[in-house]
C-alpha cells in the first residue's frame, strides 16, 4: 500500500510517498529539477504499515556553504520490532526510478550516512558542485544501531522525523485564478493534483515518477482542461511545448534535467553541463500540437481574442531557432506536411508514419510491447495525422498565421486540406481486422476461460456476421496486429467522423469484455482476445498498457462523446446509442472515482463482478503508476451528463 501526500508552499514543493508492506520505502520527489530523495529498507519478515503522524510542512534550510535547500519535514511511525536501512538515493528522480525498478545506481551517486545520537543523515552536493540534496531521520521513538538498524521503543513502534530537501531551483507556481477560470467542477482532489503539477515554466506529467515536462501529456491535458483553465495557464502549457520544439519542428517528449542531464553529458562528452536534454523519440506529439492550438486560437473566444499577441510573444527560453510562438508553430506545421506528403500522394502502408528506427514505442502506448511489436501506430496514422492536417488548413484559412508565413510556407501548407481527405479515407482501411463470427466466439470463450472471467455477455454481443475492429498497429510488413484498443477515442476528441463511422467506433469501444473493452472496473485500453497466446501473455492486467484502465483515456472518451453529441447532423438512433454509451462510461467513472487522479488501475474478478484494483502496489505489476497524474486531473473540466 502506498500513502501519498502533496505539499506546495512558497518555494517548497514535494510529493511524499510512504510504501507499507514488507518492502518499505520512503520517497520525496521535488518538482524543482525533477529531483528526489529516497530511502529503501531491507525486507521485513511480516508486513507493517506506515502511519503519517504529522503531515509534511515546508522547510527551507542552508547547506554547509550557506546555499538554500527547499523541502519538507514530517513525522511517521510504524509498528515493527526493527527496520534495517538498505540504501538511500539522492539525485534526479530518474535515478531513483532506475534504482526502484532495476536496483541500479550510477557509481557517482551513493553517499554514506552519518550518524549522530539518534539521527541518520545523507547529504551531498550535486555532481557539478551546485547545491545538492539532503535526507535525515531523527529517531523519536526507538534507537539506531551501527547507523543501519533502527529498533522499536518500548511501545513496539518506531517513530521518525524525516527531513528531505533539494538545492535545485524552484519552479514558479500557477494557482488560483492564474490557473483556473472559476468554471471548474468542485473536485478537491483533482484540483490539488493539478495545482501541484502546474507551473509557469511547464506543466509536470505526474508524480512521483515523472515530475517534469512531457509533451504528449501536456497537449492532451491542455485540450481536455481548456474549458476551465485561465488563458495564461493554457498559453503557458502550449508555450512549454513550442519552446522545446526540435530543429525540424518535432515535439519533445521528455526532458532530462539537473543531475540526470549532468550524468548523461558526463557519459557522452566528459563535461558536467546541466543543459537540459530533450528526447524526440515519440512521434504522436508532432501531430497533437496543431489540433490543440487550433482548438484554442480558433474555437475558444478567449484564445481568438488573444491570438495575435500570443503568437507574437517570445518562444524562449529553450527555443533558440525562432523568436516567436508563431514562428515555432509554423515550423511544426511544415513537419506535419512533409511527413504526410508521401502517403497523400501514394496511400500504401509503406508511406505511413512509422516509429523511429530502433524504437519499439513512439506514441502513448510507450512500453516496449504496447503496440504488440508493430511499427505503424493506428492512432498516429488513422486519426492524429489527418487531424493535424485539418487543423493546419483551418489555421491557414483563418489568417492567424499570415505574419509568420513566407511564400514557400504558404505553398507547402496549402496542400493540407487535400492531404487530410486522403489520409481520412485511406489510412483506416489498412488497419481493419475482420474475423469470422464463429471463430470470434471460440476465441472469446477460450480467452475468458484463460482469465477466469465470464463470457456470456461478450458472446451475446457477437452478431451473426463477421467481427471487425481496427488493429492497434501494423507490423513491418503491413500486417495488422489484432489487438483491440481504445484509440478511436482520439477521433471523438479531434475529429468529426461521418455518423455511420462514429456509430461503429462507439459500438466497438463499448463491446463487453472479453469481446471488447468495457468492464465493470472501467474501459480497458487494450484487449488481445484475438491475438495469439504469446501476445495475450504480454497484454495482461499487470502490464502497463495491457488490459488495464487509464484514467485520462476514460476522461478523453467522456469529453469526446459530449463533443460528438453537440453535433446537429446525427440521426436519432446514433444519438441514442451515444447516450447509452455515455451513461455506461460514467457509471464506470463513478465506480472508480477514488482512483480517478491516479495514472491507471487494474482489476480483479471476484464475487461475480469486476472490481477496481490499484496498479503498481502488487509484486506482479510490471511497473508503478503515479498517484498524481496531470491528464487524470481533467475531470475538473468534464461534467457528467
Amino acid at each position: 500500500m502506498n500513502l501519498n501526500h502533496l505539499t506546495r508552499d512558497g518555494e517548497s514543493a514535494a510529493h511524499l510517498l510512504l510504501r507499507s508492506g514488507r518492502n518499505l520505502r520512503i520517497v520525496v520527489a521535488f518538482p524543482a529539477g525533477n529531483s528526489g530523495a529516497g530511502l529503501w529498507f531491507e525486507p521485513l519478515a511480516t508486513s507493517a504499515d506506515w502511519v503519517l503522524d504529522t503531515p509534511p510542512e515546508a522547510q527551507t534550510s542552508k547547506d554547509p556553504r550557506g546555499r538554500p535547500l527547499h523541502g519538507i519535514r514530517f513525522e511517521a511511525s510504524i509498528a515493527a520490532p526493527e527496520v534495517a536501512l538498505k540504501r538511500a538515493v539522492l539525485s534526479n528522480v530518474r535515478v531513483l526510478r532506475d534504482y526502484d525498478q532495476f536496483g541500479f545506481v550510477p557509481t557517482e551517486i551513493p553517499v554514506a550516512p552519518t550518524t549522530s545520537d539518534n539521527t541518520v543523515t545523507w547529504a551531498r552536493d550535486r555532481l557539478d558542485g551546485a547545491p545538492g540534496y539532503r535526507l535525515s531521520l531523527d529517531v523519536l521513538d526507538g534507537t539506531v544501531a551501527a547507523g543501519r538498524t533502527i529498533t522499536a521503543g518500548a511501545d513496539g513502534r518506531i517513530k521518525l522525523r524525516v527531513t528531505a530537501a533539494t538545492g535545485d531551483t524552484p519552479l514558479t507556481p500557477l494557482s488560483g485564478s492564474a490557473l483556473l477560470n472559476g468554471r471548474e467542477r468542485q473536485l478537491d482532489s483533482a484540483k490539488n493534483t493539478l495545482t501541484f503539477l502546474s507551473y509557469r515554466e511547464k506543466f509536470l506529467a505526474g508524480s512521483w515518477r515523472f515530475n517534469t515536462y512531457f509533451g504528449r501529456d501536456t497537449l492532451i491535458s491542455m485540450m481536455l482542461l481548456k474549458p476551465v483553465l485561465a488563458p495564461d495557464a493554457l498559453e503557458a502549457g502550449i508555450r512549454a511545448v513550442l519552446a522545446r520544439l526540435g530543429p525540424e519542428g518535432q515535439v519533445a517528449h521528455e526532458e532530462a534535467l539537473s543531475e540526470f542531464a549532468i550524468l548523461t553529458h558526463q557519459r557522452k562528452s566528459g563535461t558536467l553541463s546541466d543543459t537540459p536534454i530533450l528526447d524526440y523519440s515519440m512521434i504522436d506529439g508532432n501531430y497533437l500540437l496543431a489540433p490543440v492550438v487550433a482548438a484554442y486560437l480558433l474555437d475558444d473566444p478567449a484564445g481568438a481574442e488573444r491570438a495575435s499577441a500570443y503568437l507574437n510573444s517570445d518562444a524562449a527560453p529553450l527555443d533558440k531557432t525562432t523568436a516567436s510562438i508563431g514562428q515555432a508553430l509554423v515550423r511544426n506545421l511544415r513537419l506535419v506536411l512533409s511527413t504526410t506528403e508521401a502517403f497523400a500522394r501514394d496511400p500504401r502502408y509503406g508511406n505511413l508514419i512509422a516509429l523511429q528506427e530502433g524504437r519499439d514505442a513512439g506514441q502513448w502506448r510507450d512500453s516496449g510491447i504496447g503496440l504488440g511489436g508493430g511499427r505503424y501506430p493506428y492512432d498516429v496514422n488513422a486519426i492524429l495525422a489527418p487531424a493535424a492536417l485539418e487543423a493546419t488548413a483551418r489555421l491557414l484559412d483563418n489568417g492567424v498565421l499570415d505574419p509568420f508565413l513566407n511564400s514557400d510556407d504558404r505553398m507547402e501548407l496549402s496542400f493540407a486540406a487535400a492531404a487530410a481527405k486522403t489520409w481520412r479515407a485511406e489510412a483506416p482501411r489498412l488497419f481493419a481486422v475482420t474475423i469470422d463470427g464463429g471463430q470470434a466466439k471460440d476465441a472469446i470463450s477460450a480467452y475468458a476461460e484463460k482469465l477466469g472471467v465470464p463470457a456470456q455477455d461478450a458472446l451475446a454481443a457477437v452478431d451473426q456476421g463477421p467481427v471487425t475492429f481496427p488493429a492497434v498497429s501494423l507490423d513491418a510488413a503491413g500486417t495488422p496486429i489484432p489487438i483491440a484498443h481504445s484509440d478511436d477515442t482520439f477521433d471523438l476528441l479531434f475529429g468529426s467522423p461521418p455518423p455511420e463511422v462514429l456509430d461503429t467506433q462507439v459500438s466497438t469501444l463499448f463491446r463487453p469484455f472479453p469481446f471488447g473493452l468495457m468492464t465493470g472496473a472501467g474501459l480497458v485500453v487494450a484487449n488481445p482476445v484475438f491475438a495469439d497466446p504469446g501476445l495475450q501473455d504480454q497484454f495482461t492486467n499487470r502490464d502497463y498498457h495491457g488490459t488495464v484502465v487509464w484514467s485520462w483515456m476514460q476522461a478523453a472518451l467522456a469529453s469526446g462523446l459530449a463533443r460528438q453529441l453537440d453535433r446537429t447532423d446525427l440521426p436519432q438512433p446514433v444519438r441514442d446509442r451515444l447516450r447509452t454509451a455515455q451513461r455506461t462510461l460514467w457509471q464506470a467513472i463513478t465506480a472508480a472515482e477514488p482512483m480517478s487522479n491516479s495514472e491507471l488501475w487494474s482489476w480483479r474478478f471476484a464475487d461475480g463482478r469486476y472490481q477496481v484494483a490499484p496498479y503498481g502496489a502488487n509484486e506482479g505489476d510490471v511497473t508503478e503508476s503515479n498517484a498524481a497524474q496531470l491528464w487524470s486531473s481533467v475531470y475538473l473540466a468534464i461534467t457528467p451528463p
